[in-house]
Parts: C-alpha cells; structure tokens; sequence
C-alpha cells in the first residue's frame, strides 16, 4: 500500500461507519423486512456455517480494500426475494441469488468505500456458494450479525504488507 499504512486506514474507518452503511443498504434492500433489526453478535462469532453465499468486492486506487459479507443460503434466498420482488419461499434461480447477493455486496461496498480516501475504483462482485479466500487479509472491521435465525458476517479488510488483495474461492 503505498503511502498509507494499515494503522492510518483503520484510523479512516471506523466500526460505527461500517455498521450504520450495512444498516442503512440492509433496510433498503429489505423494505417492510428490514423492521426487524440486525442484531450484532459477540465478536469472535464465526462466519455463518455452509451451506452459505458469499461475495466480495475490491477496492483498488488511494485506498487498497476488500468487503466480503457471508449469509446463510435462508438469509440469501430471502434477500433475493425482497430486492427481485419474488414470492417468498419460491423456487429461485442460482443466477437470481448470485444476482441479489452480489448487488447487495456492491451497494455495501460503494458506500464504504465514500468513507475512505479516493480516487478509487470498485470491482466488479464475485460471488460464490462456498467460501471466499483472501490471502494476506488484515481485518479492519468485522461485524458477525444476526436477522432473526439467520446469521451473516461482514468484513471489511486491506491486504498484509502488498498492493493488492488476491481473492478466490
């Protein structure tokens, strides 16, 4: 990363501001849902358990990050509902949730990076059905949350000592 350090960037990013984003996105995305709150969960909570979707999206320019949120397949299945306009409890397509869950991603992702320093420019979102895997992560926020029996997990990251954040599933 050049110019910046790990410990300035968590400086420019705080907890709070990652929390309100993924408050303000989630209510959005869920409309009449998002009444019943995200509940934050002990810190050390682990990700949500498979089956899970999960997508990442990077941040390249003056400031060098990853975002990767992880939901349980219920908890996807249900935001691909709200943001698609689906019957609940429907079938759904993979291509559908691969589409809700990336955009959601994107959203969370296009906010935080507003809160740090620019230029820069986001990815296009990866999505998968099985974990991402990010070499050399330095986690700047983690939030493990829960929405009702659903869990899911953000994390919000810079890469260890490099210019970019290698990521794969």
């Amino acid at each position: 990363m050049t110019g910046t350090t790990v410990d300035s960037q968590i400086d420019e990013l705080s907890e709070l501001d990652v929390v309100s984003v993924v408050e303000e996105v989630w209510a959005t995305f869920l409309g009449a849902d998002a009444f019943m709150p995200l509940i934050p969960l002990a810190p050390g909570t682990p990700a949500p358990a498979d089956p899970c979707w999960d997508a990442a999206i990077t941040v390249a320019g003056a400031w060098q990050g990853i975002i990767m949120i992880s939901l349980e397949a219920g908890l996807a299945h249900h935001v691909t509902e709200a943001m698609l306009g689906l019957e609940p409890g429907g079938e759904h397509s993979t291509e559908d949730v691969v589409d809700a869950v990336g955009e959601l991603v994107n959203v969370i992702g296009g906010n935080i990076k507003g809160l740090v320093p620019g230029p820069s420019k986001l990815s296009l979102p990866m999505v998968a059905r099985a974990p991402i895997r990010v070499s050399s992560l330095v986690e700047l926020v983690r939030l493990p949350l829960a929405w009702g029996e659903h869990q899911l997990a953000l994390v919000v990251g810079v890469p260890a000592g490099g210019d970019s954040v290698e990521v794969g599933t």
